[in-house]
């Protein structure tokens, strides 16, 4: 089932498109936790981004019907990438400040291309494991004064369990995309099926918890909610997993490591945030290890998309 790839989408444009949207939703997720559990919310924007992708796919015509044999590879995908992941990264945020969570992630970058090395055998180059290396450098000076307040109590040292479970599952997923993507799977209908399987694992995990399936009727709360789902869920992730395709899992990667500086950014305009030195030599060296990554030509593995 081959589709067309978006046209006039470069990489560059999908790096930015993932990068400015995922940076502003470590600022979002915060109006999610509340009086709705965060395993709730976690169904709730999986679900009504998997509805929103399936109907596309309806309404453009794509075909939903996949073998049976491609049906645990998506559910894979879904509990990993939408689904587990996620759970642990807002019960992470319950605990810890959000810089400290994308601080956290920003380990992806080296997961991704240790298990792409581990999984599909692509080398890692020197350019690239010293770009991932100084932007996490980076990433940690931007985030310092929150780095620098961590007490080691024993909440927060459960929210940074959870954010290392929820980086070590995200690249796990990340491998399963490629392989789905490899298979000449459908970007669409892909996530829309994962996405699906992902709310529904959480909603499994919400009912044996004993979660309360509750609504929160607010302005932040919905608008929040909605903003994950359409821009955090459908386009930046299409955008992501295009990329991944495009250029590899390990550099596409890198876009956890130049997300933290958004969120700084939004940070900056919302939150009152006070600029200090560290996080301008931070941004710099975010900015090196970007120049280092992705400056570099590879040649592109086969996508089949419309998006």
């Amino acid at each position: 089932m081959r589709h067309e790839e978006p046209a006039g989408l470069s990489n560059l444009h999908l790096y930015a498109t993932a990068v400015l949207i995922w940076g502003s939703t470590w600022l979002a997720i915060k109006f999610q936790l509340g009086p709705v559990p965060a395993a709730v919310s976690v169904v709730w924007r999986f679900a009504l981004a998997a509805l929103i992708l399936l109907g596309y796919a309806l309404w453009k015509g794509l075909p939903l019907n996949f073998a049976r044999r491609q049906h645990p590879w998506l559910a894979l995908e879904g509990l990993t990438m939408f689904g587990i992941n996620y759970l642990a990264v807002y019960i992470a945020e319950e605990q810890l400040t959000s810089g400290l969570v994308a601080v956290i992630f920003s380990l992806m970058a080296f997961l991704n291309l240790a298990l792409m090395r581990l999984v599909y055998g692509t080398p890692i180059g020197a350019r690239d494991a010293a770009g991932t290396a100084i932007g996490i450098v980076g990433v940690v000076l931007v985030f310092w004064p929150e780095v620098a307040r961590f007490s080691a109590t024993g909440a927060e040292w459960t929210g940074v369990a959870y954010g290392v479970a929820a980086t070590l599952i995200a690249a796990l997923g990340n491998m399963v995309a490629v392989r789905n993507s490899r298979a000449g799977l459908g970007i669409v209908q892909v996530h829309g099926w994962a996405m699906l399987y992902g709310a529904a694992s959480v909603a499994l995990y919400a009912v044996v918890a004993g979660d309360s399936f509750v609504f929160e009727r607010t302005l932040p709360y919905i608008g929040s909610l909605l903003y994950l789902a359409l821009f955090g869920s459908v386009i930046a992730f299409g955008a992501y997993v295009t990329l991944m395709a495009r250029i590899g899992a390990g550099r596409a990667a890198y876009s956890s490591v130049a997300i933290p500086v958004v969120a700084l950014m939004l940070s900056t305009l919302f939150e009152d945030l006070h600029w200090q030195i560290e996080m301008v030599a931070g941004i710099a060296l975010c900015l090196l290890g970007n120049l280092l990554v992705l400056s570099r030509g590879r040649k592109a593995l086969p996508v089949n998309a419309e998006i």
